[in-house]
């Protein structure tokens, strides 16, 4: 019987020829990604640190990107201990307040290859698989134990394959089949599981796998991949890492999953994930003209170069309903960059939108953006749990940038279909 991604990968990790599903095996990762809560981290390792020092100075990769700029002095202290640390123990990968949301960050700089293992102190990891790198996330405690050790354990996962055919129609794109998968399969569907993508991915962008890849958590997915092909390698050479630094792998043809799943990609319409949980979705049209008091565009789901140019080329410039906040978050400096350059920016501004620093701040409810109660935000996000944006008495909704800028546009939640 051949193997799947995941045992392949952790198989090479651990030694051996081959690991079975459920097999527990000790394995060092290639990084160890942690972001403002590096502070707590390392607080719970301070003497040991003393005594013996960082493991290695490359592992860590360290992104100030949840509360930022620093909202209260807690903060600042926060990432005033994370810099001290930072400059005592010579950590090479240390990306400041601004530079972006961590896990846009780590594959921008290269730090994601194909074939390796990255785990971190954050649920979406699992972003990497956009490149094909066994991604997850880990809690603070194993987290503080690898920059002492380098190395941790893991379970074997079993495998769910997902195929998809053809491609997308006007309108529709890769949040719209993320919450399709969720709402099919539930919110534990994949529990533990290691998701594969099939099929006709060659008609994905990486911009579009990221996405898919970042909300595998949201389906309880340890691992949410997909097979390295052309677009990637040619993402990665111009992320500047040449061909040469990394072995991809990829399933056998012969591989067992516990579960397979097909998806026409032609098929699919836009959907809303509805309060208070992700695999709450339904189509558009069935909560279309619900109010909404706000709008975010952004966060390390939707907040790339493809996503802001979406929704620009979908409002051209048009004002925004009068009543409605409409936030735009990019997901990294380089990006920020290049919507200003080609004019993105400026047509988003137009039309009434308040730009953000890259960061993470009203996803997680932390600040510039926080919700008041009663009030209705339709988000790019990745989680609508009630409370996620600061407040128990709001509500989120869940969409793509197509939804949330035709939604912004008119001030009810809108099918972005009738504004192409």
């Amino acid at each position: 019987m051949g193997q799947t991604f995941a045992q392949k990968v952790l198989a090479k990790a651990a030694g051996a020829s081959q690991v079975a599903v459920g097999q527990i095996v000790t394995v060092k990762p290639a990084h160890l990604l942690t972001h403002d809560n590096t502070s707590a981290i390392v607080g719970k390792i301070d003497k040991d640190l003393a005594e013996f020092g960082l493991v290695s100075r490359d592992l860590p990769i360290i992104v100030l990107d949840h509360v930022i700029p620093a909202s209260d002095e807690k903060t600042a202290t926060g990432h005033a201990k994370i810099r001290k640390f930072i400059d005592k123990y010579g950590v090479r990968h240390f990306y400041d307040v601004g530079e972006g949301i961590c896990h846009q960050v780590v594959i921008e700089k290269g730090h994601a290859l194909p074939g390796t293992i990255i785990v971190g102190s954050d649920s979406h990891t699992c972003s990497y698989g956009a490149v094909g790198c066994f991604s997850t996330g880990i809690d603070r405690t194993e987290a503080a134990a690898l920059l002492l050790t380098g190395e941790t354990w893991l379970k074997v996962p079993p495998s769910l394959k997902i195929t998809v055919r053809g491609r997308f129609a006007r309108g529709v794109g890769a949040k719209d089949l993320i919450l399709r998968i969720i709402g099919d399969i539930g919110a534990d569907g994949a529990d533990y599981a290691a998701v594969e993508f099939h099929g006709d991915v060659a008609n994905l962008t990486i911009e579009e796998r990221f996405t898919i890849a970042n909300m595998g958590v949201e389906m309880g997915a340890k691992v949410a991949v997909f097979p390295v092909d052309a677009r990637t390698e040619e993402y990665l050479t111009a992320a500047g890492v040449p061909r040469k630094r990394y072995q991809p792998l990829w399933a056998d043809a012969d591989a067992a999953y516990e579960r397979e799943l097909t998806y026409d990609l032609g098929a699919l319409e836009p959907y809303v994930s509805a309060p208070h949980a992700v695999d709450n979705v339904k189509p558009v049209s069935e909560l279309a003209g619900k109010r909404v008091d706000q709008c975010l565009l952004g966060t390390c789901t939707n907040g790339r170069l493809p996503d802001l140019r979406e929704a620009a080329a979908l409002l051209r410039g048009r004002p925004i309903a009068k009543r409605v906040r409409f936030f735009v978050l990019p997901a990294s400096r380089a990006v920020y960059e290049a919507a200003v350059q080609d004019g993105t920016m400026v047509t988003l501004m137009k039309s009434g939108a308040v730009i953000l620093p890259p960061g993470c701040g009203p996803c997680l409810g932390a600040h510039q953006g926080i919700l008041a109660p009663g009030e209705v935000c339709l988000s790019t996000a990745n989680r609508n749990f009630k409370g996620r944006m600061g407040c128990k008495e709001a509500e989120i909704y869940l969409a793509s940038p197509a939804t949330v800028a035709a939604t912004a546009l008119h001030g009810v939640i809108t099918d972005p279909r009738r504004e192409l």
